[in-house]
């Protein structure tokens, strides 16, 4: 279910409204029999998330410590050192491109790493909203559809709405979007391998009033920095297009849009050029940031950046394992869903049930993974896992003695 924005232009809906007869007791049960198929691969997946992940968080902290230990400072104003080849090394300097990039078709032109033209065409979109209700015996779904206009990236295929006819759109795009990328990008002395420029993502919307003497072909229309392909850019009509320019990575030594970017670079010298470097455990070291940092301060934040995402996959591989419990064990909440009382209190127990198993497997399986690496904080990890379960013995009913 989606709804339309706050703002759009042109507006209409109309509704439909569908029925089907109340599922009996043996369709329901086959429906939850493919609930479970589904629940107990999720339930194996969420193992294999959360154990990769252990290992990639591993072999990740054990290569940032070495690539630390090996890294050498280079001075930018210096010349290239080569004795330092297939070393890792630490730099921070300005970007440098040999020459500006420039679009032709609307003659920007921006010294910079990148230079991305992005198409907008004023378009029909289609949104849908549904609700599902009983009457006469069986279940019906009532769906209202919102068509409005607006500007739009990607090319919506009218022929997919549920009322193709008032709402047509056109069938391609009459300009296409593009990413120009400077040749040859260096920091002090040495070129950047693409992966290196590829992380200058930095990217920032172009003010057309700002650009000096722009001169442009009469169809176009400048309006809040945006060429209009149309003379009218407050009342446009569907498949009128629009086109924004955004830079990254400025490189230039002129005012305009501003001065040269400096940046921190860690990688592998290689005569004059930087890539990455592959460290003894497997892992690939090939780091840019778009600011000033010495090199504890790069591999600082790449440790950030490793927490950040280890807890990020662990978070996802307890949801899968959370939905694959829920999935497994939603036959027993059918077998009994016609039964108003015992249905909310299975329906609860289940949920308890799948939050605490799925709770104590997933540190159980991260554990696993830090066994052999540090073996006290995997100790801890186990010893967290298993409350939920000495909690549910401690309280349970103890027996008589016969």
């Amino acid at each position: 279910m989606s709804s339309p924005p706050p703002f759009s232009g042109a507006e209409s809906l109309h509704k439909r409204v569908s029925s089907r007869s109340s599922p009996g007791f043996l369709q329901r049960l086959g429906d939850t029999m493919g609930g479970t198929v589904l629940g107990i691969g999720l339930f194996f997946a969420s193992f294999y998330v959360l154990f990769s992940n252990e290992g990639r968080a591993i072999q990740t902290t054990r290569s940032l410590e070495e690539g630390l230990s090996l890294v050498v400072s280079l001075n930018p104003y210096s010349g290239i050192d080569y004795q330092n080849n297939d070393n890792l090394v630490h730099l921070s300097s300005k970007l440098w491109t040999s020459q500006p990039l420039h679009d032709p078709n609307y003659r920007v032109v921006v010294q910079a790493v990148h230079l991305k033209r992005q198409v907008e065409m004023y378009q029909w979109v289609e949104y849908r909203e549904s609700k599902d209700y009983q009457e006469n015996g069986q279940d019906k779904t009532e769906t209202t559809y919102t068509y409005n206009t607006e500007w739009k990236y990607d090319l919506i295929n009218s022929r997919h709405f549920d009322k193709e006819i008032g709402h047509e759109n056109p069938s391609a795009m009459a300009v296409e979007s593009v990413t120009v990328v400077a040749p040859d990008v260096r920091v002090g002395p040495f070129q950047l391998s693409k992966g290196l420029v590829e992380q200058i993502n930095n990217f920032q919307k172009l003010r057309l009033s700002d650009l000096p003497s722009l001169k442009f072909d009469s169809f176009f229309t400048i309006y809040e920095d945006y060429f209009y392909h149309t003379p009218n850019p407050r009342r446009p009509e569907v498949g009128d297009v629009r086109v924004s320019f955004s830079y990254a990575g400025l490189s230039g030594e002129g005012s305009f849009p501003g001065p040269a970017e400096t940046v921190s670079v860690v990688a592998m010298q290689s005569g004059e050029n930087l890539k990455s470097f592959k460290t003894k455990s497997g892992y690939k070291l090939e780091v840019l940031y778009l600011e000033e940092l010495s090199a504890e301060e790069v591999f600082e934040k790449e440790h950030q950046h490793n927490d950040m995402k280890t807890w990020g996959l662990r978070a996802a591989g307890w949801a899968l394992m959370f939905l694959g419990i829920s999935l497994t064990t939603r036959i027993l909440f059918t077998l009994v869903d016609w039964i108003p009382v015992v249905r909310e209190l299975v329906s609860l127990g289940l949920k308890l049930f799948a939050f605490c198993v799925s709770c104590s497997l997933s540190l159980l399986v991260i554990a696993s993974g830090w066994l052999f690496y540090r073996p006290l904080v995997a100790l801890g990890l186990i010893a967290v896992a298993l409350i939920p379960l000495l909690i549910g013995r401690s309280r349970a009913p103890a027996k008589k003695n016969q």
